[in-house]
């Protein structure tokens, strides 16, 4: 997820901005199941829109509206789709995590939060894979391979653990010397990687062999970590899904970090917990870091003098259908952090808390 489109839709006011946002399939025939929700949704979503607005006023938005059930393919579905429509905007995303419900969202601002959720979760890394055959490396979004690289010496084809002096192959000593030597190589190919792309690397490989590649390593930052490699299954929906599964392991290690930062900040007097503190304190850029529920929604209307209105229907004209999408935005827009932990592990705050700065 790039920040500058959020940045784009974030920066729209309009009357009104669309938000259709639903779960979607993979894969046949599931994905079937998805071009029916979303006919279905425009369908309503036209309705609603008819009822609230002229027809007149909003006729560049209808028709944008209308083209979109032919214009999604739904062979490239992920996990959820997003659309965003006004008059003068048309964007859809697709993203690798799910989201709570599907919704609808009608009101002045585009509905962003599944984006930030995205944004803050969306994960590019390399993966190295150390085998006995070759060494390979690829650039990984979340769960799926984007290509493999083939620049800095990728992938290397010698065998490491080859040795044509037959005197020297029962000397253990050698053998660690050359695997080392050969390990030195590879890192300092992927440092050059590293530095032009920004990427992190998750190793596919034996206990012993990364370990061997953190004691040559000339950056060790540059590694995330090791997962065990099955010789039998070196496919690359394979090792892409191992490294996934680390990945969220990490995702949710900075989760409880940062829920203990937030815990440490309350005797501090830095913690509030009030949703109109909240929303006031993000504006003015006090906020540093911000946790929520993920199934935490709320439809306000926005008073004079900034008070807020708890709505419960998020239909009504002049309402906001979730603050805390703004919330979340101006928190991330102003460089502070956003989590969306489970209700679970929010229960000593509530469903939403921001640390402020000061």
């Amino acid at each position: 997820m790039k920040k500058e489109i959020i940045q784009k839709l974030a920066s729209e006011t309009n009357k009104p901005c669309v938000t259709i946002s639903l779960n979607t399939h993979r894969t046949r025939p599931d994905n079937e199941k998805d071009r029916i929700v979303i006919k279905n949704m425009c369908k309503v979503t036209e309705k609603r829109l008819l009822k609230e607005f002229g027809k007149r006023d909003i006729s560049r938005l209808l028709d944008k509206l209308k083209t979109i059930p032919d214009e999604i393919d739904i062979s490239l579905n992920l996990e959820s789709l997003h659309i965003f429509l006004s008059n003068d905007t048309k964007e859809i995303i697709r993203s690798s995590w799910p989201v709570h419900d599907d919704k609808i969202h009608i009101t002045d601002r585009f509905a962003l939060r599944p984006l930030i959720y995205a944004l803050n979760r969306n994960e590019e890394y390399l993966i190295l894979l150390l085998s006995q055959s070759s060494v390979s490396l690829f650039e990984t979004l979340n769960d799926s391979i984007v290509k493999e690289i083939t620049t800095e010496g990728f992938p290397f084809p010698e065998n490491p653990y080859f040795l044509t002096d037959k005197a020297r192959i029962s000397d253990p000593k050698a053998v660690d010397n050359m695997v080392r030597e050969f390990l030195n190589i590879v890192d300092k190919a992927i440092v050059k990687v590293y530095n032009k792309s920004g990427m992190q690397c998750i190793v596919i490989c034996t206990e012993d062999n990364y370990s061997r590649l953190l004691q040559v390593a000339d950056k060790p930052e540059v590694y995330l970590g090791y997962v065990r490699i099955n010789y039998n299954n070196t496919a690359q929906h394979y090792i892409s899904g191992q490294a996934w599964d680390f990945v969220k392991k990490i995702h949710s290690d900075r989760v409880a970090e940062a829920l203990m930062e937030m815990k440490n900040a309350v005797p501090q007097g830095k913690v509030t917990t009030d949703l109109y503190e909240i929303y006031m304190a993000a504006k003015q850029g006090k906020g540093d870091m911000l946790v929520m529920s993920k199934d935490f929604y709320q439809a306000v209307r926005i008073k004079e003098g900034f008070s807020i209105e708890l709505v419960d229907d998020p239909s009504l004209p002049g309402v906001i259908d979730d603050i805390t999408s703004v919330i979340a935005w101006e928190v991330i827009s102003k460089n502070g952090k956003v989590f969306f932990p489970t209700r679970d592990e929010m229960k000593s705050f509530g469903n939403i808390a921001l640390k402020l700065r000061y």
